[in-house]
């Protein structure tokens, strides 16, 4: 079994990651798939952690695995994990992800060969290559006083709130794409917008780049296709709130902190 060179293997299955139902917040360990009796059909290593190399790895849809192991959801896992495992975890199921729907040249149809010096596919026919996508995001923390907007999308969990988000459209600027995605979905305007940072974010494969900015105007005023509830609240009067692994909890941590309350007393469930 595993020695001491034993590498972490984040193994995905249908987009779920396999765990040893003991330890179901850690990835497997093991010198090679083999010996947790695997058979994957792709493996990548994709840099290391606490001193272990670390794998991505992918089963077939009808792989079986030893009893002693289940698949678990990777957003699941947001509360239960530090984030430095969640963001290994996560680039193992977006490079997962990239080789399942680039195994094929988009361009010509031929099988696509991995590319040894670098994280890429190329097409032996036509020669395009193909890269891990990403689909940059913006995030965005609005004030107004001593409050902030957060609402709530029909696709989070019972109670949570959040900072607003959203995808940058082609030709569109960082602060444009802030802009129209809080006009859409709540109906107000926003200025002097600062970068806060960013954030790797495996659902499926974006990139989270986080800014605060201040209430400039309007009446809030929800896109009912994409919030449910949205409103102003100060720190002390806060609704559940995103997991720590996530940026939108970082953001509001700040805001938080800044007015003199402890993040660790914030809900992250209802």
């Amino acid at each position: 079994m595993a020695g001491n060179d034993a590498a972490l293997w984040f193994v995905f299955r249908g987009g779920r990651m396999l765990v040893f139902r003991t330890e179901p917040t850690d990835a497997p360990r093991a010198i090679a798939p083999e010996d947790l009796g695997l058979d994957v059909r792709f493996r990548q290593e994709i840099g290391a952690l606490d001193g272990r190399r670390c794998y991505a790895a992918e089963l077939k849809p009808d792989a079986e695995v030893p009893e002693e192991m289940m698949f678990r959801d990777l957003q699941g896992l947001l509360v239960e994990v530090d984030e430095r495992f969640f963001a290994m975890a996560g680039r193992a199921r977006q490079i997962v992800e990239w080789h399942e729907t680039h195994r094929f040249c988009g361009r010509c149809g031929a099988e696509t060969a991995s590319v040894t010096t670098e994280l890429a596919k190329e097409c032996p026919r036509c020669g395009m290559l193909f890269y891990p996508r990403l689909s940059p995001a913006v995030i965005v923390l609005v004030k107004r006083g001593d409050s902030i907007l957060m609402a709530r999308s029909p696709g989070f969990p019972p109670g949570i709130y959040s900072v607003l988000a959203g995808f940058v459209e082609p030709g569109e600027s960082i602060e444009a794409a802030i802009s129209r995605e809080v006009c859409e979905e709540v109906g107000v305007e926003v200025e002097n917008v600062r970068y806060f940072g960013s954030q790797p974010w495996p659902f499926p494969h974006s990139l989270m780049i986080g800014f605060t900015a201040d209430y400039a105007g309007g009446e809030l005023r929800v896109e009912p296709a994409e919030i449910e509830d949205a409103g102003w609240f100060e720190a002390n009067s806060l609704p559940a709130v995103p997991p720590k692994a996530s940026i939108a909890r970082a953001m509001i941590d700040q805001f938080v902190a800044h007015h003199g309350r402890s993040p660790e007393t914030l809900e992250t469930s209802a």
